[in-house]
């Protein structure tokens, strides 16, 4: 386990304070496409991030004759991506999960194991399958307002650490009254 800011593979990419993981498996074969991790995040051993690796679907072959054949040009770059791949705050993706391009996980999201992100997942849902689908939210509309208003991911680290016990339970209604009491 290591904080992801040190990890080689992701050197040149915008990745958060205190995120952590094992093994990523990155495919980055585009330019100008970029990975964004928020703060706090859990990565799971063997989750793959894929943010250029996609064939062109409408044309007759998949095959890319111009990675292989320099002298080959086309008028479309290939392989192509959908775009950035953004990790929200405090994200936890399980053993084995797939990220696609050009997607955006909300803060406080789960991506289940095995599962393949192919759209957008809200903040503080829950995703699984292949293709991911919304399984539950973490908290009700009201808790996860509350929340990503708090931000505490954004707090310095030594406030984080004592709030910890609080941020270890499932008791918002503490988290929300030491936020107010600390914005004033």
């Amino acid at each position: 386990m290591l904080f992801l800011k040190d990890h080689p593979s992701l050197q040149g990419f915008e990745i958060g304070a205190f995120s952590y993981g094992s093994t990523l498996d990155i495919l980055h074969l585009v330019p100008d496409v970029t990975l964004k991790i928020g703060n706090y995040c859990s990565f799971a051993a063997g989750v793959r991030i894929l943010l250029g690796a996609d064939h062109q679907v409408d044309w007759i072959t998949t095959y890319p004759f111009n990675v292989f054949y320099p002298t080959i040009s086309t008028t479309t770059e290939h392989p192509t991506s959908k775009g950035d791949i953004v990790v929200g705050n405090d994200v936890w993706v399980a053993s084995g999960a797939v990220l696609l391009s050009g997607i955006t996980i909300g803060d406080g999201a789960i991506i289940a194991a095995n599962a393949v992100v192919s759209k957008d997942v809200p903040p503080y849902c829950i995703v699984g399958g292949n293709p991911a689908k919304p399984i539950k939210y973490r908290f009700t509309e009201e808790q996860r307002d509350q929340l990503l208003q708090i931000k505490w991911w954004n707090w310095p680290e030594d406030e984080v650490i004592q709030l910890s016990p609080v941020l270890q339970s499932g008791d918002i209604d503490q988290l929300v009254t030491y936020a107010k009491k600390r914005s004033t």
